[in-house]
């Protein structure tokens, strides 16, 4: 993908192929994509899953849409059911689906139909380790990760864990879409910096959309 596929009025940061950081592009739509992460909480509250190796994750989770994201002793796994409650994840708002899409559209992969959105609360000091998002069906649809509140530095490597990263500094309403040839690049967070947004408190929010089935 090249810098040139994309609007002139967008600022833009080609990563690799397939994917770029949208600067600031959810920023006129964060109030409600808030909004939704609350009454998302509501129904499927966050949680600090145990990953197969028995580890705590730092950050805490929640999933809306068809499928969920889980984490258990038995491994790592898509459900169409919340195992806290027993009944399946709440719906993802439509105001969330399209804005994936836009996002999706603006970074030039066409017609992305996510049915799982998955909701990252990172407190100061949480970080996630470097990983490759293999647990979808659909490894040719992109990834979209919305970022509000507190400002993170996002990890993105290459196709090999020992591959270099870039750093790359993430602030609130910043979108980071890849997909195509970096569909399955390592990327990571690095510990949270305390802090203070007016938005979000003392927390970062994420919102990743995916098609996993």
């Amino acid at each position: 993908m090249q810098a040139g596929l994309f609007p002139p009025e967008l600022a833009t940061e080609v990563l690799a192929p397939g994917a770029c950081v949208l600067r600031g592009f959810a920023l006129d739509a964060a109030p409600g994509l808030l909004a939704a992460i609350a009454e998302i909480a509501r129904a499927a509250p966050f949680r600090h899953m145990t990953t197969p190796g028995g580890f705590r994750m730092s950050v805490a989770m929640t999933s809306c849409g068809a499928l969920g994201w889980v984490t258990d002793a038995t491994g790592y796994r898509y459900a169409a059911h919340d195992p806290e409650s027993g009944g399946p994840w709440p719906a993802m708002p439509e105001a969330l689906l399209a804005f994936a899409r836009r996002a999706a559209a603006a970074a030039g992969h066409a017609d992305c139909r996510p049915d799982a959105c998955l909701v990252n609360r990172y407190a100061p000091g949480t970080k996630l380790s470097l990983h490759q998002d293999r647990d979808e069906r659909d490894h040719g649809a992109p990834i979209v990760s919305v970022s509000l509140g507190l400002p993170a530095v996002f990890l993105f490597g290459g196709a090999r864990r020992k591959d270099p990263q870039v750093r790359v500094p993430l602030a609130h309403g910043d979108v980071v879409v890849w997909g195509g040839a970096s569909r399955l690049f390592h990327h990571g967070v690095l510990p949270i910096a305390q802090g203070h947004h007016p938005a979000t408190g003392a927390y970062r929010y994420n919102l990743t959309f995916r098609k996993a089935g």
